[in-house]
């Protein structure tokens, strides 16, 4: 298992929210491109930047994010507001490692179905492609997490599955931004469920401690955010880790 590290971006700020509320904002006082140096002059080459603009319709975010993303090295996993299949293929050409599709896969029927068609083998789709879902309660959340699905949980894993995708990035809502510990209750039911998925924990995350346990249970990945900018693991803990881990991302 391996840490990628969490860059959240509203207005164009580093933020992170306490449970998916946008009226619950800390903002940092650095910019994306200063994290983004941090994190590779410490050996970090893969990072999460999620557009929190975007998420919810607001692209004032995208061309200032775009522009920052194409200059860095890093490989980047990158999510918010991707609602076309153009607009993912545009990302993947662009040279963004991985797209995160998540609203859009829930709300049209087709998305996921027409995506798999168009750019993905069942492999590449794993790749390049991951899905998200938010939860809150075993609900699934989407629209920046202001809207819920009336779609199972599990029905929602074995339909992605049936078409090609095999890689999750799954946020407990309850646990998201509040450093209480990860949602491992929550992923341990995903994996036993559907134990060949590539599982990427998010939310909660508040020590190393949590991120053995989350190894322990062999989700592929975690996402860290808050307990970077609070102090609770540094950056050096994360390469030592990512050193350790030996998995090529």
């Amino acid at each position: 298992m391996y840490i990628i590290p969490a860059i959240d971006i509203l207005n164009k700020k580093v933020v992170r929210l306490r449970e998916g509320d946008y009226e619950q904002v800390t903002e940092y006082d650095v910019t994306l491109e200063e994290m983004i140096e941090k994190y590779q002059s410490h050996g970090t080459d893969f990072i999460h930047v999620i557009d929190l603009n975007g998420a919810k319709n607001d692209f004032s975010n995208q061309q200032y994010l775009f522009d920052v993303i194409r200059k860095t090295e890093m490989q980047v996993q990158y999510g918010g507001g991707i609602r076309s299949i153009d607009k993912v293929k545009e990302l993947i050409d662009a040279g963004i490692h991985r797209v995160i599709v998540g609203t859009q896969a829930i709300t049209n029927p087709n998305f996921l179905k027409d995506l798999s068609k168009e750019i993905c083998g069942k492999d590449k789709c794993s790749d390049q492609v991951v899905v998200a879902i938010d939860v809150l309660d075993e609900v699934i959340k989407y629209s920046g997490w202001m809207e819920s699905s009336p779609i199972k949980l599990m029905d929602y894993v074995d339909k992605c599955l049936q078409l090609g995708f095999f890689r999750f990035l799954c946020t407990d809502i309850n646990k998201d931004g509040k450093l209480g510990g990860a949602g491992i209750e929550l992923y341990q039911k995903l994996l036993d469920q559907s134990p060949f998925i590539k599982l990427i924990a998010s939310g909660g995350v508040s020590s190393m401690k949590d991120i053995e346990q989350l190894s322990k249970i062999k989700v592929e990945a975690c996402v860290v955010g808050k307990a970077i900018y609070e102090g609770h693991i540094s950056i050096e803990e994360i390469q030592n880790w990512n050193l350790k881990s030996l998995i090529s991302i």
